[in-house]
């Protein structure tokens, strides 16, 4: 008899929802973290921090209250890594400990170390310590996540050359960063040092890096970044990166261009943290970014092991990443459960946000479905006014002839929170006049939503 119904490795979104709901099934559950602290890079590296950093630099930098008070408006007049990473620490220390928490008031035992595996039911973890511990196990979830992707030509060293990784262990703010890749990594932490008023340069072998987001959206962020002083250099590749004796970094392009910055960040994608796993033990292959391939199941070629979040790739959301670990659970034990809605919402956490649910103009075009747009900008609201900022705008995109929402894309701030309005909607195949009946609070950014609507429904000749 197996040790354990379940074992749960990589404690992040995916994992954690996986371990609650097997134990919620009354399951014997283990979850092995290879770090002391719980929460995966998610919590350590990745969404918290990042969004948390974002967070302080907006507020420190009195960026959102300069339409109010002034270009020169700061909240403290020069911010440093320590102020940043203050809040960015209790934040993330807070967060461990609500995961903890939830994992012990669930009955799911924690054993820290790294883990790999002997057979299809037989796991080995090797702590800090050098001990080793073997577990036995009926079922499985591999929920490893991801690493910053590294080009081999490249010589990190943490401090002038860095991944996203790196750059929150940084000792000082740089005075200017030339970041390489324009994702949303890339882009969200240009943004925000900018933001720090350092020189950023952004560097995309790309036209149009963010191009799953709706064009016209993608144009507004590229606008406002320019417009905050972003040196935006698409279609360019990088040939070459060398450090130089005045402790700066050169960097040369294909073209011909050489910048220098006091440091530069590589957003070169992320790859699957599933070295360390001994896959081929259990005859898993992971693919040449280190992802593992799952069915509709999560379910891997061994038919009791599973594999969810970032590790299976696409879209590598913590939200997504959450539901793949409950479902995946939920299968294991073969119970019952709807899946996803296939729409899913995006955020992208730059300085302003954006935010989308929904096919964009482009995909509505290519597949011939007649549409019509409405169209709110943030210059219109009160409630942007009075809290201090102009910028943005939120389209919806519905059929021309049902008037069914097929799609949201906003840019500005509190993006991420609006979006699910719109959420809510198309999944329930509402009419684009919910938003013109309905009746929301003033001032509030929401509002938008029924500006939109009345816009779009002049467009097709519908009495408002």
């Amino acid at each position: 008899m197996a040790e354990y119904d379940l074992i749960v490795i990589g404690s992040g979104p995916a994992g954690r929802m996986a371990a609650i709901s097997a134990s919620k099934l009354e399951k014997r559950v283990a979850i092995v973290e290879r770090t002391l602290c719980v929460g995966g890079i998610c919590l350590h590296k990745g969404t918290i921090p990042s969004k948390t950093l974002r967070e302080a630099a907006s507020y420190l930098s009195g960026v959102n209250q300069r339409e109010v008070y002034g270009s020169a408006y700061r909240v403290k007049e020069r911010v440093t890594i320590k102020d940043l990473m203050l809040r960015t620490n209790r934040v993330t220390e807070t967060e461990v400990n609500v995961v903890r928490d939830q994992l012990i008031r669930n009955y799911i035992e924690i054993i820290d170390g790294t883990a790999s595996f002997v057979d299809p039911h037989t796991i080995v973890v090797k702590s800090e310590d050098g001990s080793v511990r073997t577990l036995t196990t009926e079922k499985t979830v591999i929920a490893v996540g991801t690493r910053p992707a590294r080009p081999p030509d490249i010589q990190f060293d943490d401090r002038r050359v860095i991944d996203s990784d790196g750059l929150l262990c940084l000792d000082e703010i740089p005075r200017s960063m030339i970041f390489v890749g324009a994702g949303i990594v890339g882009t969200e932490y240009a943004t925000i040092f900018r933001t720090l008023g350092v020189r950023v340069t952004v560097i995309d072998g790309r036209e149009r890096p963010l191009d799953f987001i709706d064009d016209e959206i993608e144009d507004a962020l590229y606008y406002h970044m320019r417009d905050e002083g972003i040196t935006l250099l698409f279609g360019e590749t990088v040939s070459s990166v060398r450090l130089t004796d005045n402790d700066k970094v050169e960097v040369e392009t294909e073209s011909g261009k050489k910048l220098h910055c006091d440091s530069l960040m590589f957003a070169a994608g992320r790859v699957g943290a599933s070295g360390v796993l001994n896959l081929k033990a259990i005859g898993i292959e992971a693919d040449g970014r280190g992802r593992i391939k799952v069915d509709e199941n999560f379910r891997t070629v061994q038919e009791n092991i599973y594999a969810v979040g970032d590790i299976i790739g696409f879209p590598s959301l913590a939200s997504t990443a959450m539901e793949q670990g409950r479902l995946a659970a939920l299968d294991a034990f073969g119970v019952k459960a709807e899946h996803m809605f296939s729409q899913l919402p995006f955020g992208v956490y730059t300085i302003p946000e954006i935010a989308m649910i929904g096919p964009t103009e482009e995909e509505l075009t290519k597949d011939s479905v007649p549409y019509e747009t409405g169209i709110a900008r943030f210059r219109e609201l009160s409630r942007a006014h009075i809290s201090g900022g102009r910028t943005g705008m939120l389209k919806l995109l519905f059929h021309r002839e049902t008037l069914r929402l097929l799609g949201v894309h906003i840019l500005g701030e509190h993006a991420t929170e609006l979006v699910h309005i719109g959420q809510a909607v198309i999944h329930h195949e509402g009419s684009v006049k919910y938003f013109r009946d309905t009746v929301f609070n003033y001032p509030t950014l929401a509002e938008a939503y029924k500006i939109a609507a009345l816009n779009g429904l002049n467009k097709v000749g519908i009495e408002v």
